[in-house]
């Protein structure tokens, strides 16, 4: 049950059993805004006001923080996002924090800080604002500004819902970050610090939010970690050729993946990600074993497990699961054969396996030939 006790300056102060944090309820008497603001704001921007509200789905007690969460420092008339967005930065932190605590009693400190991470990066921030159209909102005085976070949000809709806290093709901007923070802290501020209250209306912005299930690490750290546990040699090399910078990836010598870009970071990102698909395929790709049926056990094949490799790969992937269906059935029925095909259908790609005595086993022989499509995909047959 929450305790409550009167203070000096006659708040109510709440015990919370969020983070074991105390947060404040609405004061009983008016209060001077934490910030001291004096703005005036022509109607187009009071509108503005109430349509960002309407987005967060919270009513401002005090709008003069909206109003500075949302003027970019450009925007010499009225004071800026600057000192919400250092508080916005740990409010966030913290809240996140708390949730990923408390969602997952199992996980290590590592673990919880890579959730953390995941969550409050400048990546992963800019994408909210973009996805909420926050910047359309902002006041500034910066024609530059707008044409890269045009640029990023090009390139976000180009990549569908794919969840990137790592970074996409194109560098995310930090205003776009840092506007999302300072409208968080905005909500802070304005229900007293309290974090509980922030999380209510602000981790709906946040979604889809990286959970332990679907977190993907930074591409060239999978690199390096997938061949140091294979053994395997891995060699960076770049150059530049007038404004493009170029990366390629080898293993083992091997060409593994290739990008380009005009800033490097991003060249490197690019073929780092090529590489990871192409390793989780060939880690994927089934070996020769003693075949999985009844029959034949002397018989050499190398469908074993192959229909479980797919679904490990298509989770890895974040692709949707594999669907079989037969499509031959042969022979008497005390001699019956089965032919199976297999499809993922944001690839696009289909195929069939061979005849074989078990629909178990046709699903395999369908999974391997689907295993080696991917690893070579012009051997794909693509499905209208």
């Amino acid at each position: 049950m929450a305790k409550k006790k009167r203070s000096s300056e006659s708040y109510e102060i709440v015990e919370y059993a969020y983070g074991g944090i105390a947060s404040y309820s609405t004061p009983t008497h008016e209060v001077a805004s934490p910030l001291a603001l004096t703005v005036m704001v022509d109607d187009n921007f009071r509108s503005s006001l109430q349509e960002v509200e309407f987005i967060l789905k919270y009513q401002f007690r005090d709008k003069s923080l909206l109003e500075a969460a949302l003027t970019h420092s450009s925007y010499s008339d009225s004071p800026s996002y600057q000192r919400l967005e250092f508080i916005g930065d740990a409010a966030l932190g913290l809240a996140v924090a708390n949730f990923v605590f408390i969602q997952y009693p199992e996980l290590d400190p590592g673990m919880l800080s890579l959730l953390r991470a995941a969550n409050i990066s400048t990546e992963k921030l800019a994408r909210v604002a973009v996805r909420h159209n926050l910047f359309s909102y902002v006041r500034h005085n910066a024609p530059s500004l707008a044409r890269k976070v045009n640029e990023f949000s090009l390139a976000i809709q180009k990549e569908g819902d794919e969840i990137l806290p790592y970074g996409g093709l194109v560098k995310a901007p930090k205003v776009l970050a840092d506007i999302t923070e300072a409208v968080a802290a905005a909500i802070y501020v304005d229900c007293h610090f309290n974090l509980k209250m922030l999380w209510e209306f602000f981790s709906p912005l946040l979604e889809p939010i990286v959970t332990a299930e679907n977190i993907q690490q930074q591409p060239v750290t999978m690199v390096y970690e997938i061949c140091q546990k294979e053994g395997k040699s891995v060699n960076f090399t770049h150059w530049r050729n007038g404004t493009q910078n170029f990366t390629n990836i080898f293993v083992n010598g091997k060409l593994m993946g290739s990008g380009s870009s005009e800033k490097k970071e991003i060249s490197k990102l690019s073929a780092a990600k090529q590489a990871v698909d192409k390793l989780w395929i060939s880690q994927a790709l089934p070996t020769k074993e003693v075949h999985c049926g009844t029959e034949g056990a002397n018989e050499v094949d190398e469908i074993c497990g192959a229909k479980q490799k797919l679904i490990e790969l298509c989770n890895k992937k974040q692709w949707p699961k594999p669907s079989y269906s037969v499509v031959k059935t042969e022979g008497p029925s005390h001699d019956r054969r089965f032919v199976c095909s297999v499809q993922i259908e944001t690839l696009g790609y289909k195929s069939q396996g061979d005849k074989k005595p078990k629909v178990k086993d046709a699903e395999n022989s369908a999974a391997s030939t689907m295993l080696h499509i991917l690893n070579d995909s012009e051997q794909g047959v693509r499905v209208s």
